[in-house]
């Protein structure tokens, strides 16, 4: 597929599989540290939709985040574990659309991994409180909006296309298939 535009000379669409979808979503996921994190609400109490911070993206793709066991976001997931989330990196680019499949456990090995000091704010029995839990997000699908040669290429053909009059877009997107 290519743009509607008509003076978008470039490729600016690809899908992205397996290994090379990993890689795009650990890229992505590097560049921004919280995302807003979608379940399907499980009471009215829970508006579905929180701001949480990624700690970790391993070698899968799977996303790893630190929640207390008493959360709603937690009570959302046994309720529905399908789950959504919304990444930006920067400003003009490094968005990131992702489906996957959340899980919930309490694996201290893991708690240790991902323990940060500035945790102790909502946990205060340090790595130790019975409230920490692991929530892992297993990634299905997704969608990406990226540049192709970064943020610095994509400013510069931004100023020559402005000045020249032509459409000289760096972006890049498409579908991820996990």
């Amino acid at each position: 597929m290519n743009s509607i535009n008509k003076n978008q000379p470039e490729h600016n669409y690809e899908n992205l599989e397996m290994a090379e979808a990993i890689k795009k979503i650990k890229d992505l996921t590097e560049k921004s540290d919280t995302c807003f994190f979608c379940t399907k609400p499980s009471s009215d109490e829970s508006m579905g939709t929180r701001p949480m911070s990624i700690q970790k993206t391993d070698e899968s793709g799977t996303m790893w985040f630190v929640s207390a066991n008493d959360s709603h976001t937690n009570e959302d997931i046994k309720y529905s574990p399908e789950v959504k989330l919304y990444f930006q990196g920067s400003t003009h680019s490094d968005f990131l659309y992702i489906e996957g499949k959340a899980t919930v456990s309490a694996n201290k090995d893991e708690i240790k991994e991902l323990w940060k000091p500035l945790m102790k704010v909502w946990f205060t029995e340090g790595e130790d409180d019975p409230r920490i839990s692991i929530i892992k997000v297993k990634p299905t699908t997704g969608y990406y909006w990226d540049t192709k040669h970064g943020n610095t290429v994509a400013f510069l053909k931004m100023i020559a296309g402005a000045a020249m009059g032509k459409t000289l877009d760096d972006s890049i997107e498409g579908n991820l298939k996990v």
